[in-house]
């Protein structure tokens, strides 16, 4: 949400239809004291800013903020024109100053400048880390890479995956994954098949069980 604060209504309507128009919520204000309440109770975005003010002057509302540790930013929106004011704006902690008459396109890509330096720094996604299978895709990730798999090495890799920890023998697998447990179907062909998928995978996911078979580790 951003805080418009100025005692000309016409300046208020035209800079809110700009912002609005750019996709910002905005909310308004007349004179310091409101603006004072608003920024405490609504926490804006970003404020701007007009100097001359009833009561609570623009340059006392800059300086109770900065004086009282807020960081929100601020666009000073004045008629001051000297650099005298421009000076005293920036030196009290204002983001950026624009001198009225003002376009009210340049006032929003300002806007948009300051909040692009002011805003949080974006965070990075985690990397996507694990092995990651698909079953309706067929497709395998390792740590967010792809991973080719031949059909027979997929399904082998499902079917385990589906019972995660649950230790196989070569002859359930065959049965299980090849669909076979004829004699001339050798149980060679599970451990070829599992060396393949580790020589992709690494070591890490496919583990042996000494005189059993072999499990899958999540």
């Amino acid at each position: 949400m951003l805080l418009v604060v100025d005692d000309d209504s016409r300046v208020r309507t035209v800079v809110s239809w700009q912002l609005e128009s750019e996709g910002y919520a905005v909310q308004v204000a007349a004179d310091g004291a409101t603006a004072w309440r608003r920024i405490v109770e609504q926490r804006p975005d970003l404020v701007v800013l007009d100097l001359s003010l009833p009561g609570l002057s623009g340059l006392d509302l800059l300086r109770r903020l900065r004086e009282n540790g807020d960081r929100t930013p601020v666009v000073v929106l004045s008629g001051r024109s000297g650099e005298g004011d421009r000076i005293l704006g920036l030196d009290l902690g204002a983001d950026d100053y624009l001198v009225k008459p003002f376009s009210p396109g340049e006032l929003a890509a300002r806007v948009r400048s300051v909040l692009r330096r002011t805003g949080p720094a974006p965070v990075a996604p985690a990397p996507r880390t694990g092995l990651r299978i698909d079953p309706a895709s067929r497709e395998v990730e390792l740590d967010g890479e792809p991973v080719p798999l031949t059909a027979r090495e997929f399904d082998l890799l499902a079917f385990l995956a589906g019972h995660p920890r649950h230790v196989f023998t070569r002859a359930q697998l065959l049965e299980q994954v090849w669909s076979s447990s004829q004699a001339w179907q050798s149980e060679a062909t599970v451990t070829e098949h599992v060396h393949r998928l580790r020589h992709k995978l690494g070591h890490r996911f496919l583990v042996t069980v000494r005189g059993v078979g072999y499990r899958l580790e999540p």
